[in-house]
């Protein structure tokens, strides 16, 4: 199929003729994905259907399941020219637009019922899926950028030499402060109109003191991106989801600082119209096997690194001493890092020589030594320079940063390690950031350069106690602990109840003010927290640990990363264990067993709930046995094994309503009412579900009610009233529309196709998956298989 074929087809059509089967632009789209259609029963029957009905539900199905088509990714960049031209077409197409086309994955899944391990949660008053933004996340481009055009115009020609059956791949190797990074950047930028789906950027810290980054934490961060409310806990499952997010998009990634071929290997997108660059201070030659290009940067030309000093320093000055300036530029490698910072240094003070910066640079030094180890010792020398001309307070939080195990500053957490306010954090920042020894990631948002952290952290060494340097550490940990607990103080309030502890408690305010601001500083905080975590475990201190694994509740509810959900509690148990805080142990043993689940390992949540039941019978705690025996419950629920299932839901029912907890009663019985329906026991299992409908309507609990509600529809149809199951169905479908719940807007879309398949309503069933399996097709790789089989069992389903 040609693009071009495609989008005219789209766009040909008009808002008010659609696509109408029959007409010419229905038969130019037959013709061009016949070949598909051949290959994907869920495509033919989404085409069969839209045929048949010509509706724009039915053709909106079409459209989703031509995206969920990968066999050739340029169909998706089509049809979203095509809704961009008709964005008129009303709400369904917006919704589609939104949860399909942009790959929306907010989950709210059945693993929310662990939510009543601590009651209050109201996730239903979240609003509507919006349409993410268009990712443009690389750095700028420095103003001191200089020439670099033989290198810009290398990397034109790689481009040009890469087939176009796979995602270009072009690995930028150098020096460290060489200007990879600012290179690529720059290259990147020019050619972001080739790109319209965007611009991802991750830095791997292929040189960090901690080890490089995971794969899957920056992978993790471009699912997000891309609209994956949810990342699946599995490696296996999370690649899945990107190569499927990915398929029919065109994008740029950047992957800067990697350390190995491995480490990028599991960041290659699917899509062929896309463009990776690596920035590497090794070749990284084992890329060669995956197509990549590879360009070696050198130091900058004596006239180019001239010109750097002058644009920075004023022409002027270095016109009066331009052989010192010579010597300056000799000096620093013709290095750029090295360059910025004298650079820096003279523009911080217009009455200094430039003959003077070259003496101090020297420090006796014979010139071989400002040229050792591809130029670090000239940075090194810059950097001293610099440090020594910092006010006390700046050095100090110079120091400080570098002990901190983040890879991104900002004044909130500079202000807890420094013990300063926000707002006098923030000038400490400007100040480092006009000295070029922070670089400006975004807004209010600084890093260092990794030559610049490295003399950070040995000045904090030979400057600095070894208690001076912990009670850095200890304020960074206290801070994200106030932070994280305010934050769930207003996002879970009922989940507040353990308590907190803080050698240093924060003198500022909370980095944020509204819930929104809390999910989003959780959300770019998630793995600073969880460095918190591990240090303050490493560290022994204990509460800490586990106080700060239990405040970050709202993350791991709201945003579900099932990895950090698992790790942060198993470090937490471990602390609270230690720390013979009982309460502590036996939250982080339920919220954890939560995780566990999730994250798929039911047998592992079974061991974590079977011991929080057997701590809370010696505590003579019911509302925490309760928690723990619905816990496994759902374990075993997970396991396959519903008559276990179902004795432990019944037993957290029965204790619940004996201490009157009414929410988590009603929320047993969904579980109760599922589990003896797939037993057969339909009339107990209407019961059930009818009973927590009420109750939880009552509560106000709508998102749970329209939960059981959903239940109910599919236990009402199987009971011997399909038109009745399926009106009920309709009102929860409607309800999760409504707050935007898309894994549940699928699941009840797929017991509608039950409902209308037991009735003998083909059509009707074919429908209802295939519109099932295009919201699941960016959301859940498993779900979407188990409906393409549903699909492919349908009567006709060869022939179609």
């Amino acid at each position: 199929m040609r693009e071009r074929d495609l989008v005219d087809v789209f766009m040909g059509a008009g808002p008010a003729a659609g696509l109408p089967p029959g007409g010419a632009a229905w038969r130019d789209l037959e013709r061009l994905t016949g070949a598909a259609r051949e290959q994907d029963a869920a495509l033919a029957a989404a085409w069969s259907e839209a045929g048949l009905t010509g509706s724009y539900e039915s053709l909106h199905a079409l459209a989703a399941a031509l995206v969920g088509h990968t066999g050739d990714a340029r169909l998706g960049e089509a049809l979203r020219q095509w809704f961009h031209a008709h964005a008129g077409l009303g709400a369904a197409a917006g919704a589609l637009h939104t949860n399909v086309l942009q790959g929306d994955t907010r989950v709210d899944g059945p693993s929310l019922q662990a939510r009543d391990v601590h009651g209050g949660i109201h996730l239903h008053h979240a609003p509507p899926p919006r349409r993410p933004p268009t990712p443009r996340q690389l750095l700028p481009v420095p103003a001191h950028f200089t020439d670099r055009t033989d290198d810009l115009r290398t990397l034109d020609a790689l481009r040009t030499a890469q087939p176009g059956c796979a995602p270009q791949l072009v690995v930028v190797s150098g020096p460290a402060g060489v200007g990879k990074t600012a290179l690529v950047s720059r290259w990147l930028q020019v050619a972001a109109p080739e790109f319209p789906d965007g611009q991802l950027y991750a830095d791997l810290r292929g040189h960090a003191s901690a080890g490089p980054a995971r794969s899957a934490e920056a992978l993790a961060g471009f699912l997000r991106a891309l609209g994956a409310g949810s990342v699946p806990a599995a490696a296996q499952e999370q690649t899945a989801l990107w190569r499927s997010l990915t398929a029919d998009l065109r994008l740029t990634v950047m992957l800067d600082n990697a350390f190995s071929a491995a480490q990028v290997r599991a960041l290659l997108p699917a899509a062929p119209g896309s463009l990776v660059v690596v920035t590497s201070r090794y070749r990284l030659t084992g890329l060669v096997v995956d197509g990549a290009g590879f360009h070696r940067v050198g130091m900058l030309e004596p006239a180019a690194a001239l010109e750097l000093l002058t644009r920075a320093v004023g022409g002027d000055r270095v016109e009066r001493d331009r052989e010192a300036a010579r010597q300056v530029v000799s000096l620093c490698g013709r290095l750029p890092l090295a360059l910025c910072l004298a650079a820096a240094q003279l523009a911080s003070r217009p009455q200094r020589p430039v003959a003077a910066l070259a003496s101090a640079l020297t420090r006796g030094r014979g010139p071989l030594d400002g040229l050792s180890v591809e130029g670090e010792a000239a940075v090194r020398t810059a950097l001293d320079e610099s440090y020594d001309a910092l006010p006390a307070r700046a050095a100090r939080a110079y120091r400080a940063m570098a002990l901190l195990p983040v890879r991104r500053y900002d004044a909130h957490l500079v202000a807890a390690a420094c013990a300063v306010m926000p707002e006098e954090a923030e000038d400490l920042l400007d100040l480092l950031a006009d000295v070029n020894l922070l670089e400006e990631n975004e807004v209010d948002n600084y890093r260092f350069h990794d030559l610049v952290r490295l003399h950070a952290a040995r000045r904090a060494e030979s400057e600095e106690t070894a208690r001076q340097r912990e009670t850095t550490l200890r304020r960074f940990v206290d801070g994200c602990l106030a932070a994280a607990t305010s934050a769930e103080e207003l996002l879970t309030p009922s989940h507040r109840t353990l308590p907190r502890s803080y050698a240093h408690p924060p003198a500022g305010p909370a980095p944020f003010g509204s819930a929104d601001e809390c999910l989003a500083w959780l959300d770019g905080h998630r793995y600073d927290l969880m460095a918190a975590v591990r240090l303050a475990a490493d560290r022994g201190w204990d509460a800490s640990a586990w106080q700060l694994a239990d405040a970050m509740w709202p993350l791991f509810l709201r945003l579900r990363p099932y990895d950090l959900w698992v790790e942060a509690h198993e470090t937490g148990l471990a602390a609270a264990l230690r720390d013979g805080h009982r309460a502590g142990t036996a939250r982080m043993l339920t919220s954890g067993g939560g995780g566990l689940c999730n994250a798929g390992r039911p047998d592992d949540a079974v061991q974590w709930f079977t011991d929080a039941l057997g701590r809370a019978v010696e505590d003579g705690d019911e509302r925490q046995q309760a928690q723990a025996l619905h816990g496994l419950g759902q374990a075993h629920q997970l396991k396959d094994d519903p008559d276990r299932a179902e004795g432990f839901f019944a037993r957290a029912l029965a204790l619940r309503e004996a201490i009157g907890y009414r929410r988590g009663a009603a929320l047993s019985r969904v579980c109760l009412g599922e589990t003896v329906m797939t037993r057969g026991r339909l009339r107990q299992a209407v019961d059930h579900l009818a009973r927590a409908y009420d109750d939880l309507l009552a509560l106000d609990e709508s998102y749970e009610a329209s939960r059981a509600l959903a239940h109910l529809g599919r236990a009402t149809a199987l009971a011997g009233d399909p038109e009745a199951g399926a009106r009920q169905l309709r009102r929860a479908l409607e309800d999760f529309e409504a707050s935007g719940s898309v894994h549940w807007q699928a699941r009840t879309m797929e017991m509608l196709g039950l409902v209308a398949g037991e009735r003998g309503e083909t059509a009707e069933a074919r429908r209802w998956y295939t519109r099932s399996l295009a919201l699941y097709g960016p959301l859940s790789p498993s779900d979407a298989a188990r409906l393409r089989d549903r699909l492919g069992e349908l009567p006709g389903a060869d022939s179609s």
